[in-house]
């Protein structure tokens, strides 16, 4: 037994804020963990190849079971130091005026990165909206409905349902004092619901009577919950999960030839997101294109697919938006001009300026103006609504360098670049078990199902020609991944399931199923879907043939084929990969 591996492993629960308890080899086994080292690590074993035991490549891979662990090339390239302290940002609790986590506010979705990311992995089931609960990796969405059907009656809502304007596209929940959160927590209502029957017609029950359940969220905000003016009005409310952080620089490391390949391969079969793929013209939509620097790069990250590099991509964005700390290149607030109107407007808020704001060392100092009611008023709607690039000057000249906002970066661009390197840094778990017969089993019904067709099993990273941002020419480089060939199991597509209560415009980017299987062990829960609905790798798939329409149900569906020792191996494959 490998025990500083396991010493290891156990700092990183409990760094996580995960109590230990006793778990058994057979719970261990079925989370995909083999309680006995293994044997034949890197070997070719039944129908593995040697290199599949290394998910992320030679360069990619770790080989403890751990999602924070930096990579070889992280490593072999020196940027460890780097690594270290662009990990402090992400575990770190950001503060309204204390460095080095300066800068929190004046709204914010979370008051760091490890609250949505527990243990670097995904986030988990929750039953309320807290902001402030540790594993809550929820953002929630909150847009226009636009609706439709599918053949077999499921209502699910298209690309045309838009966000709504009058809080940010992650809606913040918190906020300093006097200012009131955009969207108040006590109004808002998360009740899961039992489904009865599926659309589709197929039972929930396989052949052998064992039973399966679903469940999905059903979330509400009161109107009166939101701190704006105007109020949404004609709105409904989805959530969406965190997915885990490991590995994302590999996925970076895709190209855009490659993925374009994909797209081309699948189109004849299925229909795919015209705002990714024109059909007549067999090549990518305009919309698909992310434009950074005059460079155009093919979005890939997110859900949504919304962004084309890891530099600008779902990170890099969240440091600044979840947060609401600014840098060099986003010096400017993530608010809206609704919530700013709103606070301009709310006498407590005037009040509370008036009293606290006149002296230079409050934060407040800066929306003190003339000390007038009216003056007060004028400085809050416009300071915060200062909320984009043409903002940015006008930022910095009233948040001054007499006051604690001083008008300097709040994350520096040293610090921004460790960040990054980390962000690019994390290693893939190795795979494990695939010495196991079960296993092995799994693996043979997983390809004669066709799940491979979404969740694409291999991947080359070629020459990893990664955009680079002006950040990160100024200080550095990051971690390459050249000519590696990796296994997240995803296509990189975005197809639709047609769950109930599903994901806005139902367009989902297939996610990568590495590593998964450690996500019990390493968080306390194996939740899986993009809202963490499916509490088991049984319930995910069944979801995927709730409804006739899903991309997924002929693939699906084959688990009724399935004996109990068959279903029993796939699950043992998906918790392994």
């Amino acid at each position: 037994m490998d025990y500083k591996k396991l010493a290891k492993l156990a700092y990183i629960m409990m760094a996580g804020g995960i109590l230990l308890t006793g778990c058994s080899d057979d719970e261990a086994t079925s989370a995909g963990m083999d309680p006995d080292p293994e044997t034949n690590f890197g070997k070719a074993v039944g129908n593995f190849l040697a290199e599949e035991w290394y998910p992320g490549g030679e360069l990619g891979t770790t080989e403890d079971k751990s999602y924070s662990d930096p990579t070889p090339a992280t490593v072999n390239q020196g940027l460890e130091t780097s690594f270290v302290k662009g990990e402090a940002f992400f575990t770190g609790n950001y503060t309204l005026a204390t460095a080095p986590y300066r800068g929190l506010g004046p709204a914010w979705v979370r008051s760091s990165c490890i609250h949505c990311h527990p243990s670097y992995g995904h986030g988990k089931f929750q039953t309320e909206y807290k902001a402030n609960t540790v594993g809550n990796g929820y953002l929630l969405v909150i847009y226009h409905p636009d609706e439709a059907y599918t053949s077999d009656g499921v209502r699910y809502t298209t690309s045309n349902s838009k966000y709504i304007s009058e809080v940010t596209g992650m809606p913040q929940t918190k906020a300093m004092t006097p200012f009131k959160a955009p969207v108040e927590e006590s109004g808002i209502h998360v009740a899961w619901k039992s489904v009865s029957a599926m659309p589709s017609g197929l039972p929930m029950q396989f052949s052998d009577g064992e039973t399966f359940a679903l469940q999905y969220p059903e979330v509400t905000i009161e109107q009166s919950a939101f701190n704006t003016n105007p109020k949404p009005t004609d709105y409904e409310v989805r959530l969406e999960g965190t997915i885990g952080v490991y590995g994302t620089g590999l996925i970076d490391a895709i190209s855009d030839d490659d993925m374009k390949a994909q797209y081309q391969a699948e189109a004849p079969y299925v229909e795919l997101n015209p705002a990714m793929w024109d059909k007549a013209a067999n090549d990518w939509a305009a919309s698909a294109m992310y434009t950074a620097n005059g460079v155009n790069r093919i979005k890939k990250f997110t859900y949504a697919m919304t962004r084309g590099s890891l530099q600008d991509g779902a990170g890099a964005n969240a440091i600044w938006n979840i947060t609401n700390v600014t840098r060099s290149d986003r010096h400017y607030l993530y608010t809206t001009k609704a919530w700013a109107k709103a606070m301009s407007e709310d006498a407590d808020v005037i009040s509370y300026i008036k009293a606290n704001g006149n002296k230079k060392s409050s934060l407040l100092y800066p929306f003190y103006a003339d000390g007038t009611d009216a003056g007060i008023a004028e400085r809050v709607n416009m300071l915060l609504g200062l909320n984009s690039a043409a903002d940015a000057e006008t930022y910095k000249q009233y948040f001054v360098d007499e006051s604690p906002w001083n008008g300097k970066e709040e994350m520096s661009d040293k610090d921004y670049y460790d960040f990054m390197v980390w962000h690019r840094g994390l290693a893939v778990p190795a795979a494990r078990n695939l010495d196991n017969e079960k296993v092995q089993k799994g693996k043979e019904v997983f390809m004669s199902m066709g799940c491979q067709t979404c969740h694409r099993p291999k991947w080359q990273t070629r020459n990893d020609d990664m955009w680079t941002c002006s950040i990160v020419k100024s200080q550095g480089s990051l971690p390459t991944y050249k000519n590696q060939t990796i296994y997240p199991y995803t296509d990189m597509v975005q197809h639709r399931l047609f769950m109930e209560n599903d994901i806005r415009t139902g367009w989902c980017r297939t996610t990568p199923l590495w590593g998964r299987g450690l996500s019990s062990l390493l968080t306390g829960r194996q939740d899986r879907l993009h809202d963490y609905r499916a509490r088991n790798v049984i319930e995910a798939i069944m979801w995927h043939c709730y409804s006739k329409d899903s991309d997924a149900y002929n693939s699906a569906k084959k688990m009724y084929d399935l004996t109990k020792e068959e279903r029993d191996a796939l699950v043992a494959f998906i918790n392994a990969i």
